[in-house]
């Protein structure tokens, strides 16, 4: 028994019937004999305007699907971003903690010490005082004897006291550290609620990711509708570029003497390479390169940040000027560490290396422009 055609094909049918009844209607139209009615004329002219409409409404939701992709990745570059700042702090806060702690230790111990020193002295000034009377009631001291007593008491009511205001002034600054100790303590069991929200975060805007892609590849199966989102994700790329270089002006002496030499933005196995087949009649106008969740993306060689956003089938992109027209691309990132208008040098980390623009494994596009060509990329690089 023939199954009915599911919807899907049904809609690849109805795209590949479109171009064939506008070729009819040509012939139709445009025919010397009168082969046909009016009727059939008006049928045909009907079959068009619904199929252009049924191609208009796929291409409105697939529009759709991609803004919430967009939204569906901004959200987790966001999440990743603050997660990796809450663990930075989280961990600076826990080196706080232990360094406090042995500062703590330190105080302690240093009070026991003050106090032993307070005690013994208490001890001599009573023993002093004690002989001094036994003295005094057996025999008549001399005027010297007595002034040596006189100076010894004074030496030691000195002590005393330094000891006394040494004990105060510890357990003020063992006071404050045991504040220092409780507040960081209260930091990291703020941060750790925070870290457990943002992940949470995250795997709620992952989950809602990978459904949207799943939808996207599914809109898209058809040859002809992966070719046209591929142009129309080139055009804006251009696009971006031209008015990137428009906005601005690097005083740089750009690639022209690096051919061979650029380190690579990321290491890791070339997936892609530049000119080959992406699909239908595309070519990679770039190279894409495999690479591990958040690892860092490098640049290749000193510049500014021209561009640095999202971008419809490249995701998170960073674009960098070089000077004298040439610029490096970089594409599919997860987070974004530098933005419009800062300075880089060669091999800083520009961004961590992630799946945007619906990618299904963690990658880094790279393309290398000249005057607004692509070039290939790995004739660029170091072998």
């Amino acid at each position: 028994m023939n199954q009915a055609p599911t919807r899907k094909q049904k809609r690849n049918a109805s795209v590949r019937n479109a171009g064939v009844l506008l070729l009819l209607a040509a012939s139709l139209l445009h025919s010397a004999a009168p082969l046909a009615s009016t009727e059939e004329l008006k049928g045909v002219k009907g079959e068009i305007s619904r199929q252009q409409r049924n191609l208009a409404q796929q291409q409105k939701e697939l529009d759709g699907l991609q803004k919430r992709l967009k939204s569906d990745e901004l959200a987790i570059s966001n999440a990743t971003k603050k997660l990796n700042q809450t663990k930075s702090t989280l961990s600076t806060s826990q080196k706080n903690l232990a360094q406090y702690k042995v500062e703590h230790d330190a105080l302690v111990k240093q009070t026991e010490q003050q106090k032993h020193n307070l005690k013994e002295l208490v001890k001599a000034y009573y023993l002093m005082h004690t002989n001094a009377k036994l003295d005094n009631f057996l025999s008549q001291d001399s005027a010297g004897h007595k002034d040596r007593i006189s100076q010894y008491y004074q030496h030691l009511a000195i002590k005393r006291t330094e000891a006394i205001e040494e004990l105060e002034e510890t357990n003020k600054q063992l006071e404050a550290k045991n504040q220092q100790l409780l507040a960081e303590q209260q930091q990291i069991q703020t941060l750790l609620q925070e870290q457990s929200t943002q992940l949470a975060n995250l795997k709620k805007s992952q989950s809602s990711r990978k459904g949207t892609v799943t939808k996207i590849s599914r809109s898209i199966k058809g040859d002809q509708a992966y070719l046209n989102e591929l142009k129309r994700n080139e055009a804006r790329l251009k696009a971006e570029i031209a008015k990137a270089a428009k906005r601005n002006s690097v005083p740089m002496d750009g690639l022209a003497k690096q051919r061979g030499k650029l380190p690579w933005p990321v290491k890791g196995r070339v997936l892609h390479t530049y000119g080959s087949t992406q699909g239908g009649q595309a070519d990679w106008k770039g190279m894409v390169i495999n690479a591990n969740y958040e690892q860092p993306v490098k640049a290749v060689y000193p510049g500014k940040v021209v561009f640095a956003d999202y971008l419809r089938g490249y995701g998170l992109v960073m674009l960098i000027d070089h000077g004298k027209g040439d610029m490096t691309l970089y594409g599919y990132n997860q987070v974004l560490t530098k933005k419009e208008g800062d300075k880089v040098t060669a091999g800083e980390t520009i961004a961590l290396a992630g799946d945007t623009g619906g990618q299904s494994r963690a990658s880094v596009y790279f393309e290398l422009r000249r005057n607004s060509r692509t070039e290939n990329p790995q004739r660029w690089l170091t072998r």
